[in-house]
């Protein structure tokens, strides 16, 4: 029986390649992104384990608040000739540059005087003391280190993206407005030429200093030990000496800290792109269900035969999952080496959405090959069981029979049962997984995701009683306007439902699932707009380039301050620690920001912002709730510097509901002079600027004329900023497009395997219309109707399956603000893309059934 398995996959060649090409795909997405995450993490490794191999302790500021633009506390200047004289320790070197935690800015600008940014990609500006090589993590490709208040050493990604090199003038921003410098020098970081797309600007230490605001304070201490002295001794020597505010560690433990965070985004990339590996799996087998029940229909004679000749059923059933095994194998196989240019592409990818990330070696780990060959066969082996058990059920004398047919299964005859039960259960745990809020995160999601998959196998298996009414309306236009090939290819629509219901399964779940996305996001745009127009008051939004990274402070002092011709209100910043977690904290000018902000107050009024004075604080309602404050209350934030600040709760403020997922202010609003005195360096997220004239042409020109000396802050009218950042969420839109493309790909092959196993069942009849007299070109037609009558039965079930998704997800967020829009372009869009994808299907099972030879195809079993 063994035998039989293996002739039976190579007699069937392109029957074989077909299926296995569902799962190539899948196993090809797990793999690629098992080789791109772990390419990337080591790339991280090497960055961090290289900067720090030739020293012994590292002293730092601590990391106060996570994520704060501020960075880490610094430490004094002082304390480096402190160490230095310290009995063990050979060489100290001061510098500002912090690649793990959020390190100073310092803007490159390009000659047209735009700030150099891929898609909100960090730019660095590192004071390296290069007297000192040991400690300095860049190596120079070209020219020299800065040594002057004029000089600058740029990375080597930018200087080739934008055709600089060493002797040019460059211009860069950081604090206050732009200043030009030469370009001594180019040089990458560790074995890469850019950390992922962002940019590096590397000036002595004295030039960082004053550019970054940070005159006499330095964020790190890199210590080199005498020999024979342990790290450890080394640090233990070391920790004496340090303020508060600081901390020592050794290389090897400040390596580790700078990868951790980096490592826990790479393990949420991970874990998004499996999902999407996982949807064209589920969606793979699908189609290897539909091609492996319909080759074991065709094949019902060779089974019975096999009966005759003394095979019992339990050697059947082995034979029949021996040949899913090896087809599983073969393709999780080519899966698993085509994963390699998958995650090329992959990277391509993430790099068109400026999502640029470092690469070193690639990575082909042990656990990725055991992983993607387990996955691909297990999912073919169960995806077939079915199928097998059918074959079993092949009685002898059907080997006697001209064409045999398989009886029917128990598990057709109670489909429709089994189907409803599946759905309403499957409703049920998306009802429960989207209402129920008390339920941990991993039972909420596990519930969805169970949920959606069992909502898609239920209503794959009552799709077969629909295939007739379907085929009715779309079938239509083809009956009328194709002649007897459309209604022949309505015929043969109709002839097997089950069939037919299965390959459109397999779209079916493709086009659910991208018009969920689409619908989802229909409404987040929708509710952000409204959310924002309701509470900006200002005729102008002032922005950076990528409108949600901060921007110089002196920025401001650009725009108009004359009351008779107009308002301008800058919001500082930053996040603090409260309530033992990080939270965002603006800082706001009373006098001027309710004048283009509009508070919707629970508790105060506009005139409690202007008393805010240096200690009070206006505070959202979620966050009061959320921390039992009521007017009245104190409470205390510590800063990144490490300050703490005592803050009595003025007001209480109820923003639109959707302001939790896209809020303009920070949960705290203190008053700007309180910022400035608490938060290190403050920077501007918004400047709202309200004219007395309104926004006109004149206007326009006239601010964007105001703003030329700092190119990072971008103009924009208060429409404008309401449209661009809501149509922020369009990039993630079009991401998970892409990603879910891939679903559908899986499903075009299940449609041309399908219809190529049904040219070779119908041979015969093929022959016979032939020699009646239907024409290639009729043929042709037939098989492409044919064709896209299954595509758009799929589209029929998948988009108001993926409608009513976004609706159920849309009413369990509806507290958040999100309401339901539906996007009917894009749903055009998408049955549009299911009649190519039937087209496209075609292309090949059409040309071969127009060539069969009549004579031939007449004699056919």
């Amino acid at each position: 029986m063994r035998r039989v398995a293996i002739k039976g996959l190579l007699s069937r060649p392109i029957r074989s390649v077909l299926t296995a090409l569902a799962i190539v795909l899948g196993v090809a997405m797990v793999s690629g992104t098992y080789i791109l995450t772990d390419t990337i993490k080591k790339a991280f490794d090497d960055i961090f384990v290289s900067s720090y191999k030739n020293t012994s302790a590292i002293i730092s500021g601590r990391q106060v608040v996570k994520s704060s633009t501020s960075g880490n506390a610094t430490v004094p200047e002082s304390l480096l000739a402190r160490v230095r004289q310290l009995p063990d320790v050979a060489a100290a070197a001061g510098a500002l540059a912090d690649v793990g935690g959020n390190s100073d800015t310092a803007k490159l600008i390009d000659r047209n005087g735009k700030a150099i940014s891929k898609g909100g990609a960090p730019t660095f500006g590192f004071g390296i003391d290069t007297s000192q090589p040991r400690f300095n993590p860049l190596h120079l490709t070209a020219g020299r280190w800065a040594s002057g208040p004029g000089e600058v050493v740029i990375d080597a990604g930018t200087a080739n993206d934008n055709h600089y090199g060493v002797g040019q003038q460059i211009q860069v921003q950081a604090v206050g407005p732009v200043r030009r410098f030469t370009i001594t020098g180019i040089a990458k970081y560790g074995n890469v030429s850019s950390l992922g797309g962002a940019t590096i600007a590397v000036f002595d230490v004295p030039t960082a200093q004053s550019l970054l605001g940070k005159q006499g304070e330095l964020d790190s201490i890199s210590l080199a030990a005498k020999p024979g002295v342990s790290e450890q001794a080394l640090v233990r020597e070391v920790r004496p000496l340090l303020p508060p505010a600081a901390m020592v560690q050794t290389g090897a433990q400040q390596a580790a800290t700078n990868s951790k965070d980096i490592k826990s985004f790479l393990n949420i990339l991970q874990y998004v792109l499996l999902a999407f590996g996982a949807i064209a799996l589920f969606v793979g087998s699908f189609v290897i269900f539909n091609t492996l029940s319909i080759t074991v229909a065709q094949r019902a004679r060779e089974f019975a035969t096999l009966r005759t000749l003394g095979a019992s059923r339990r050697q059947v059933l082995r034979s029949v999952l021996l040949e899913s095994f090896l087809l599983g194998l073969g393709a999780s196989l080519v899966g698993l080496l085509l994963g390699l240019l998958l995650a090329k592409g992959l990277s391509a990818m993430f790099k068109a959405f400026s999502l640029d990330l470092p690469q070193s070696g690639t990575v082909f780990a042990t656990r990725t090959v055991i992983v993607s060959l387990i996955v691909g066969v297990v999912i073919t082996v169960l995806a077939s069981l079915v199928p097998a058990r059918r074959a079993t059920r092949v009685p002898p004398i059907a080997a006697v029979r001209e064409g045999a047919q398989l009886p029917p299964s128990r598990l057709g005859r109670s489909s429709g049962t089994l189907a409803i039960s599946l759905t309403v259960a499957a409703v049920t745990m998306l009802v429960v997984g989207a209402f129920v809020s008390s339920l941990p995160t991993g039972i909420t999601l596990l519930l969805l995701a169970v949920g959606c998959l069992l909502l898609f196998v239920g209503v794959g298996l009552v799709s077969s009683r629909l295939v007739k009414p379907l085929t009715a309306v779309i079938g239509l236009p083809a009956r009328r306007f194709a002649g007897a090939a459309g209604r022949l290819a309505q015929r043969n629509a109709t002839r097997n439902p089950s069939r037919t219901a299965a390959s459109a399964a397999a779209l079916m779940v493709g086009l659910a699932l991208v018009t969920l996305v689409a619908t989802l996001g229909q409404g987040l745009r929708s509710s952000d707009k409204k959310a924002l127009a309701d509470q900006i008051r200002a005729d102008y939004v002032v922005t950076s380039q990528n409108g949600f990274d901060q921007f110089s402070a002196s920025a401001s002092r650009a725009l108009p301050s004359d009351p008779r011709v107009g308002v301008a209100s800058a919001i500082l910043d930053d996040r603090a620690r409260a309530f033992g977690h990080d939270t965002r904290v603006d800082g706001v000018d009373p006098s001027t920001i309710t004048q283009t902000f509009r508070f919707q107050w629970k508790q105060g009024s506009d005139a409690t912002v202007k008393g805010l004075g240096n200690a009070g604080a206006v505070v959202k309602k979620t966050y009061a709730t959320d921390h039992h404050l009521v007017v009245g209350d104190t409470f205390v934030i510590t800063t990144p510097s490490g300050k703490r600040l005592a803050l009595r709760v003025r007001g209480i403020t109820d923003p639109p509901v959707f302001d939790k997922v896209d809020p303009v202010l920070g949960d705290i609003v203190i008053s700007r002079q309180a910022f400035v005195a608490g938060f290190p360096r403050p920077k501007i997220l918004l400047a709202l600027l309200k004219l007395n004239s309104g926004a006109t042409p004149e206007a326009t020109s006239v601010l964007k004329r105001a703003l030329t000396a700092f190119p990072d802050a971008k103009l924009q009218t208060k429409n404008d900023w309401v449209q661009t950042r809501a149509a922020g969420v369009n990039k993630l839109l079009n991401l998970l497009y892409v990603l879910l493309a891939l679903s559908v790909v899986v499903s075009l092959f299940g449609m041309v395997n399908t219809l190529v196993l049904a040219v070779f069942e119908r041979t015969r009849e093929l022959g016979m219309l032939r020699a009646v007299g239907m024409t290639r070109r009729q043929v042709r037609q037939m098989i492409r109707q044919e064709s896209v009558t299954t595509a758009l039965i799929g589209a029929a079930l998948g988009l108001p399956l993926g409608i009513f998704l976004a609706a159920l997800i849309t009413g369990a967020l509806s507290d958040q603000g999100l309401t339901f829009a539906l996007p009917v372009p894009l749903l055009v869009v998408f049955t549009l893309v299911a009649i190519l994808a039937g087209l496209g299907a075609a292309i090949f099972p059409a040309r071969r059934a127009s060539r069969l030879n009549v004579l031939e195809a007449l004699q056919y079993e």
